[in-house]
C-alpha cells in the first residue's frame, strides 16, 4: 500500500516558505532588468530626445498609435501613458511623476485637454525642452477648459449638457462630480460623437473610439490652469481648420499668444488619427530644435 506523505515539520514549512521567497525575489529582479532596458537604450542613444503624448478628454492613448508607429520607425523613443482625465493640478502631477522617469530631453506632446496637461506638467520637468500643440487647448494662467470653449461661438460642446453627455457618478470624487461621457446619438444641435469630436474619421473606426472613450471628470473643466510653460519653451500647434470642439479661431489666437510655430490643416478634432502625416512631421519639427 503506497504510503501518504508525512505532515511537514515546522522546519520543513521554513525551508519551503525560504525557497518561495527565493523564486519571488528572482523574478522580480529579471523583471526589473526587463523594464529598465528601454530606458538604458534611450540614455545610449543620446541622438534623438524622448517624445511623449499626452492624450485628451474621451479618448486613451490608442487614439495616438498612427502617430506613434511613425515616430517609432524614425527611431524616436515614445511613451504615451495614460492621462487620468480627474483635475488639471492632479493630472500634471501625475505626468511630472512619469516625465520623471525618463532620461534625457523630452518633447511634451498634447491632444485636446492634454494640452492644459502638459503646459502644467512641463513647469515641474526640467527635462521638457520643447511642447507640441495638437487640436489642443493653449491655457494662460487662471484659464480653465470651460472658459476657453465659451470664448468664441460655434464648440459641439458648449451645448445643455443632457443633450451630449451621459453622467456617471463615481467613487471617491469631490462631491456632487461626475464622470462625462459623449454620447453617439446625434440630438439638436448635437451632431453625434463623429459629428462632434470625430468629424472626418471613417463610421466604424469612429465607433471604436466612442466606446473606449474615458470619461471626462466634469470638475476638471472649471480647474484653473497654472503658470504656463510655454512662457518659457518652444511650442508647436497643429491647428485642425474644422475642428469642432475647439473652434479654429480660439486654436489660432491661443498659438500666437504662446508664440506657437502653426501648422493648419484640413481635418477636424482629431487630426492625430486622420492626419497623422502632419502631426508627426510637426513633432519631429520640434524635435529636430533640441539641441
Amino acid at each position: 500500500m503506497r504510503q501518504l506523505p508525512r505532515p511537514r515539520t515546522g522546519r520543513g514549512r521554513v525551508l519551503a516558505a525560504s525557497c518561495v521567497l527565493a523564486a519571488a525575489a528572482a523574478l522580480f529582479a529579471s523583471t526589473s532588468q526587463v523594464t529598465a532596458v528601454p530606458a538604458a537604450a534611450a540614455t545610449d542613444t543620446g541622438k534623438k530626445p524622448t517624445i511623449v503624448l499626452v492624450h485628451g478628454a474621451w479618448a486613451d492613448a490608442s487614439s495616438w498609435n498612427a502617430v506613434m508607429g511613425r515616430l517609432q520607425h524614425a527611431g524616436y523613443t515614445v511613451y504615451a501613458p495614460p492621462n487620468p482625465l480627474r483635475g488639471v493640478a492632479s493630472d500634471a502631477q501625475t505626468l511630472a511623476s512619469f516625465l520623471a522617469t525618463v532620461p534625457g530631453p523630452v518633447v511634451l506632446v498634447g491632444h485636446s485637454y492634454g494640452g492644459f496637461v502638459i503646459t502644467d506638467a512641463a513647469t515641474r520637468s526640467d527635462n521638457v525642452k520643447a511642447l507640441v500643440y495638437d487640436d489642443a487647448y493653449i491655457p494662460a494662467a487662471g484659464e480653465t477648459v470651460f472658459q476657453i470653449n465659451a470664448a468664441e461661438p460655434g464648440s459641439c460642446v458648449t451645448a445643455d449638457p443632457s443633450t451630449f453627455l451621459n453622467l456617471v457618478p463615481y467613487p471617491g470624487g469631490p462631491s456632487g462630480d461626475v464622470d462625462a461621457y459623449l454620447k453617439w446619438e446625434a440630438n439638436g444641435a448635437y451632431q453625434g460623437f463623429q459629428g462632434c469630436f470625430a468629424n472626418g474619421v471613417p463610421t466604424a473606426q469612429a465607433r471604436l473610439l466612442a466606446a473606449g472613450q474615458r470619461p471626462f471628470a466634469v470638475s476638471a473643466g472649471s480647474e484653473p490652469s497654472g503658470a504656463p510653460a510655454w512662457q518659457s519653451l518652444p511650442s508647436w500647434a497643429v491647428v485642425g481648420t474644422t475642428d469642432h470642439v475647439i473652434v479654429p479661431a480660439e486654436q489660432l489666437a491661443m498659438a500666437r499668444r504662446a508664440g506657437a510655430h502653426v501648422t493648419e490643416v484640413k481635418a477636424g478634432h482629431l487630426s492625430l488619427v486622420t492626419r497623422p502625416d502632419v502631426v508627426t512631421r510637426v513633432i519631429t519639427e520640434a524635435a529636430d530644435s533640441v539641441g
